[in-house]
């Protein structure tokens, strides 16, 4: 996910940049594995399960792109640094393609290592597959529905010039979407292979893989072109408005 960071890309060693994007990434699978397996582990209710694996989730995420942004973006997701490369591309405003690189690296490392500390802390196998297969036109098209609307509503925020208010409303999109997408709102590349490293409620089949990862970059492209359709081509924020004109004051 983006945030805003108060570091000018670039402004902190790559190395630290991408060891928070890993750490944060890691610690976001393990929210949702974890909470996921703790909700399973409570109650037998399917939603009282979705319902509370979508709450930590979302929860989570919103202050580890508080906590993270700073340092590296708080992006913590492949698709979102990728648009934001893109879009950034010509003024800067976003991750270079060395550094996007590094990000997605450190991301889908990250997934794996939450997915297995999400694992452990529950004293389940250390490394087990995923059995869940998430098969289906359906399914895919939820997550292109997903993740277009994830990197909308970042761009859309930076485009307007609020981009303080993406730790909250991203946090909320995914909790909305993982009740209102028939594929439960992966919306992550990196997220969606980690997820395959357990097999419990929020897991995934590792044939299930390529097609979600497929559904979620067409979905990172569409969400960049809408973006840009409304929005404009140009990241920078609105000018100030005019200050208010004082009324005449009468004549003596």
């Amino acid at each position: 996910m983006h945030s805003p960071a108060p570091l000018p890309h670039g402004s902190a060693p790559l190395v630290r940049r991408a060891a928070a994007e890993l750490i944060g990434t890691a610690s976001l699978v393990a929210i949702v594995v974890g909470s996921g397996i703790q909700a399973t582990a409570l109650s037998a209710d399917i939603g009282v399960q979705l319902l509370a694996n979508s709450l930590a989730s979302a929860i989570g995420l919103g202050l580890l792109i508080v906590l993270f942004g700073p340092v590296s973006g708080g992006y913590l997701n492949p698709v979102v640094t990728l648009a934001a490369w893109w879009a950034g591309r010509h003024d800067g405003s976003g991750p270079r393609a060395r550094d996007a690189a590094a990000y997605v690296t450190a991301q889908a490392a990250g997934a794996v290592v939450g997915a297995l500390l999400a694992e452990a802390m529950f004293g389940r196998a250390r490394i087990a597959w995923s059995t869940q297969a998430r098969i289906g036109d359906r399914l895919l098209l939820g997550e292109v529905v997903a993740t277009a609307g994830l990197v909308l509503l970042i761009y859309g925020l930076t485009r307007i010039g609020r981009p303080q208010l993406t730790p909250v409303a991203v946090a909320a999109y995914i909790a909305a979407a993982i009740w209102f997408t028939s594929s439960g709102s992966f919306a992550n590349p990196a997220a969606t292979i980690g997820r395959a490293f357990t097999d419990s409620f929020t897991g995934i089949s590792p044939a299930s893989l390529p097609g979600f990862v497929a559904a979620q970059l067409a979905g990172g492209v569409i969400g960049v072109a809408l973006g840009t359709l409304l929005f404009g081509p140009t990241r920078g924020t609105p000018p100030p408005p005019d200050p208010p004109v004082s009324p005449a004051l009468p004549a003596e």
